[in-house]
């Protein structure tokens, strides 16, 4: 196992741990785990994690802005979207508009 591999994994039990109705972004994770230059590195790890056998609620991570930058990797052009609006997120133009009200902090909710 590559210490890619290792941090993919460790992006994964995170991502597992967002609740539903919550969101966090790729770098809140990557801040979480002691990388916080790595946000782009949790977005491939979100590439991947349609490969995993145990399922991963990636539609839940977005970027800083509350953009569904991640929703071509979704089959389907609107089911990133669909999964979010149906645990609570209001959308328009690929963007969580209550962001701020549905974010979650791994940081904060599971300390370091």
């Amino acid at each position: 196992m590559t210490s890619g591999d290792r941090f993919f994994d460790q992006v994964f039990e995170v991502v597992r741990l967002i609740p539903n109705g919550k969101v966090t972004s790729y770098g809140a994770i990557a801040r979480y785990l002691g990388s916080p230059g790595a946000a782009k590195m949790v977005g491939w790890a979100m590439n991947q994690s349609h490969l995993q056998p145990e399922f991963i609620p990636a539609h839940r991570v977005v970027n800083r802005n509350g953009l569904l930058t991640g929703k071509h990797h979704f089959s389907g052009t609107t089911i990133m979207q669909e999964l979010l609006e149906n645990e609570g997120a209001v959308i328009e133009g690929d963007r969580i508009i209550n962001f701020d009200e549905i974010f979650w902090d791994p940081v904060l909710e599971l300390g370091l």
